[in-house]
């Protein structure tokens, strides 16, 4: 079984890459959808409602990214919170899937979460900051949030050195498939 680990910075194209490098052939795992899931975890809702006097579970992320915006410290906490269940996520993922050739990881801290031993091959999906933002704006989300997120990550120089191949997703698909395809060749 091959890991192959897809990170880049906020709305660099890691999904579209990710479904593009595994299609219909090979598993995905997606860190995003696993944190998704764990939001709608009632022990989760309920230990994230208690610490931050939360009494709006119904809006339970957009509430949390009030507090996070407001108290940078909080989003350390949260972090501490999810990671270890993505991770337990993953590992099941893994077991599931240990009799695939290829197995895909979509993982935007994966070089901040020093987690590049568990990947035999890395790809990093690197795209400019007016770019990433313009696209993070447009999915209706905000130039704050996105700030305060982009800056949690290391800058792209360091995640290259850690990176078998980077795609610079500044173009078309159409030219982005045409560079899948050649990464698709050598993996």
């Amino acid at each position: 079984m091959i890991k192959i680990g897809i990170t880049g910075s906020i709305a660099s194209g890691k999904t579209t890459v990710a479904r593009l490098l595994s299609g219909q052939k090979y598993p995905l795992f997606n860190a995003d959808k696993e944190v998704r899931k764990i939001y709608k975890n009632n022990f989760f809702r309920k230990k994230i409602c208690k610490k931050f006097k939360i009494k709006n579970k119904k809006n339970l992320k957009k509430e949390i990214k009030k507090i996070i915006s407001a108290n940078k410290k909080s989003l350390k906490y949260l972090e501490k919170v999810i990671h270890p269940l993505v991770r337990k996520a993953h590992i099941r993922f893994c077991v599931i899937n240990k009799k695939r050739n290829f197995l895909f990881f979509e993982v935007p801290l994966l070089i901040e979460g020093k987690l590049m031993r568990n990947y035999d091959k890395i790809i990093f999906v690197n795209s400019k900051k007016s770019l990433r933002l313009k696209r993070y704006l447009k999915r209706g989300k905000n130039r704050k949030f996105f700030n305060l997120l982009d800056k949690r990550q290391l800058a792209p120089e360091k995640k290259i050195k850690h990176s078998d191949f980077v795609i610079n997703n500044n173009g078309s698909l159409t030219n982005l498939k045409k560079i899948i395809k050649i990464i698709k060749n050598k993996l």
